[in-house]
């Protein structure tokens, strides 16, 4: 690893997540894949080996490390190969537990973030819906002040770990009379709360270890201490939120492609047709060269925005570059690993089928890649 980065302690720490992962990850991911679920009892099991309080202080159960112990713990969890799976526990580790302890009043944090932490109670991230994904100023979901309460309305969709959830964090609308990204608040909703239930699990195109949820909300009355936050502000720690998602999004993107290109090297040494192994053919070996370069180029673009980010300084351009050129790049390179292996690599005996599926959607979720254009662009200048 690149020693500018990452130290003894970090890389001890690497050996403990690629443990975990080859021992209690690795050899289930095909029955949760098939079933279409993960259990539950695995967030309390990373709970308890400390996976979910990485960033967080000791006091509340935390280890207080630097964002380059996230970094690791997204490569090495994404070499299980399912991005069902990553993308689920990530949601917990760092999706809506880092905004729960930035917002979060002390009371918040005794009550969801430390259970958070533990793996004990289990979160999902409800900001897109049917007519506003990637216009987040767009949502129509109200909440509406009611005394000590407020009332929620509305529909979201495409949210994971909306089956499993205990509770929802959630973007609402609380004044109606503002346009554009005034006026949009966050949420605590707890999954008990009379009005709130899931409309309906999705099925997908890939990432099927992972649920995926229409959520619905009729009348939904949470009390007023659930507001996250400021009142109306909601919009802008949404995206200042996602300047950390998108970062370990490519930082996945690279990992999950370094392990299909170390499988399909392998697959290349093996495989033998027209009397030799397929890489000896100079179309295959020069196929593999340009999937390895990317890599590598996005990876070190990915690193350089982490410690940006890991530095306080403002990175918006270079984590949306990190993001735009990561994801694209998975697309291809897998689709390439796809073709080396031939009609082997269409059937489902083998992964790199399901990191085909699965790294798809990382050009669409957490800001698609036009968005990314845009937000580069704007960051230009332009």
């Amino acid at each position: 690893m690149d020693s500018r980065y990452f130290t003894a302690e970090h890389e001890a720490f690497r050996k403990t997540v690629r443990d975990f992962v080859e021992k209690e990850l690795i050899p289930h991911i095909d029955e949760w894949e098939e079933k279409e679920e993960m259990p539950r009892e695995i967030f309390p099991r990373m709970g308890q080996l400390g996976f979910f309080g990485l960033r967080f202080p000791e006091e509340y159960g935390g280890s207080g490390v630097d964002f380059f112990f996230s970094v690791i713990f997204a490569e090495e969890l994404a070499r299980c190969g399912s991005g069902g799976v990553t993308s689920s526990i990530m949601v917990q580790s760092d999706m809506v537990t880092p905004i729960i302890y930035r917002l979060g009043t002390e009371d918040q944090k005794r009550h969801y973030l430390i259970p958070g932490i533990r793996g004990e109670k289990l979160f999902a991230l409800g900001i897109s819906e049917p007519n506003a994904g990637s216009d987040v100023s767009g949502i129509q979901t109200m909440g509406v002040r009611n005394g000590d309460e407020y009332v929620i309305n509305g529909t979201k969709i495409f949210i994971s770990n909306g089956c499993i959830a205990d509770c929802v964090m959630l973007a609402a609308k609380t004044d109606k009379t503002v346009k554009g990204t005034r006026g949009i608040s966050l949420f605590l909703v707890d999954k008990e709360r009379a009005g709130f239930s899931v409309g309906r699990k999705l099925r997908k195109m890939g990432r099927w270890s992972s649920d995926t949820a229409e959520l619905v909300f009729e009348d939904c009355r949470i009390p007023r201490n659930n507001l996250l936050g400021k009142e109306g502000e909601g919009f802008y720690q949404i995206m200042d939120h996602f300047q950390g998602e998108r970062l370990l999004i490519a930082v996945r993107c690279v990992s999950m492609t370094q392990k299909v290109l170390e499988d399909t090297i392998r697959y290349a040494q093996e495989r033998v047709q027209f009397g030799q192994p397929i890489g000896k053919f100079q179309a295959i070996r020069h196929m593999l060269a340009d999937m390895a370069t990317e890599i590598e180029a996005a990876r070190q673009l990915t690193y350089y925005a982490a410690w940006l980010y890991h530095q306080g300084i403002k990175a918006v351009k270079e984590i949306s570059m990190a993001k735009l050129f990561a994801t694209e790049m998975a697309n291809r390179v897998t689709n390439n690993a796809l073709q080396i292996h031939g009609g082997y690599g269409y059937m489902l005996e083998y992964p790199v089928q399901r990191v085909f599926r699965d790294l798809r959607c990382e050009s669409i979720g957490g800001g698609t890649s036009q968005i990314q254009r845009e937000i580069i662009g704007k960051e230009l200048g332009l």
